[in-house]
């Protein structure tokens, strides 16, 4: 599926979008969920906002949850200016529906400074893991076909303790994502002083999970399945969940470009 397929001007949809709106709503779905939706969103901020909105988590009528993180560079030196970007903000939310989203970017303070960088809205499909502000999802909600784009979203609530651990295992494979030629778009973002995110977008699902098993053909294509065997062995965390979504839809830029294949 090409880039046309998903992406959307500020203003609209496009054909293809719909189409993508059309099939999730004539039941591609085996969780009837209604109108829900997530959407992730970059900006560029001042830092004193950025440290407003990881302090305060953003509250509006049809927000059911949101995440803000400061942005981090993957695979970039464990103390590095590259490890917490306090100009750039993360947002990763859950919503009632759309008309909730939209109210938000128009009338919240945050919302209004959002609606000015890049964000895509999202359809749920499956996870792995679980973390307590999203425990209403099921573990699985749709199907999809192996070569359409998808979007991946972990968040983690790290054991503080671990995080030695954690940094040696995990920095191959930010290192292995950001790299991998089945990707548009990888970032990290953290909150201190335990939640950490990845948020990546995928040419398709299939190029996406040939990296978590190991199977791509690229240097060090091993380094997730052996990270995530030791995190099997001794958790990094105390609640993790990996999440895939379908992308709906695109708004805005960032640095300058597009993100969806």
């Amino acid at each position: 599926m090409t880039a046309k397929a998903f992406n959307s001007c500020k203003n609209g949809m496009s054909p293809a979008a719909r189409r993508v709106r059309l099939r999730r709503d004539a039941g591609a779905d085996d969780w009837d969920h209604g109108p829900m939706m997530h959407s992730f969103h970059l900006a560029l901020l001042p830092p004193a906002l950025t440290l407003r909105a990881l302090r305060r988590r953003p509250q509006a009528a049809g927000l059911r949850h949101a995440e803000c993180l400061a942005l981090m560079r993957l695979g970039s030196p464990a103390l590095s200016v590259e490890r917490m970007q306090l100009r750039r903000l993360a947002m990763f939310a859950e919503w009632d529906d759309e008309s909730a989203l939209e109210r938000f970017l128009a009338d919240d303070d945050l919302g209004r400074r959002l609606n000015g960088g890049w964000h895509v809205r999202l359809q749920y499909l499956r996870r792995y893991g679980e973390v307590a502000a999203l425990a209403g999802l099921p573990v699985r909600a749709g199907r999809w076909d192996p070569e359409e784009p998808i979007v991946a979203v972990t968040l983690a609530r790290l054991k503080v303790l671990e995080l030695p651990r954690f940094l040696k295992w995990g920095r191959p494979v930010e290192r292995l994502v950001a790299g991998h030629p089945g990707t548009t778009f990888a970032t990290a973002a953290v909150r201190p002083p335990h939640t950490f995110s990845t948020f990546t977008i995928w040419r398709s699902v299939r190029e996406m999970t040939d990296m978590v098993h190991g199977r791509s053909a690229v240097p060090q294509a091993h380094t997730h399945t052996v990270a995530m065997a030791e995190q099997h062995r001794r958790d990094f965390h105390h609640e993790s969940a990996f999440m895939r979504f379908r992308p709906l839809s695109e708004h805005g830029t960032w640095e300058g470009r597009t993100l969806l294949p």
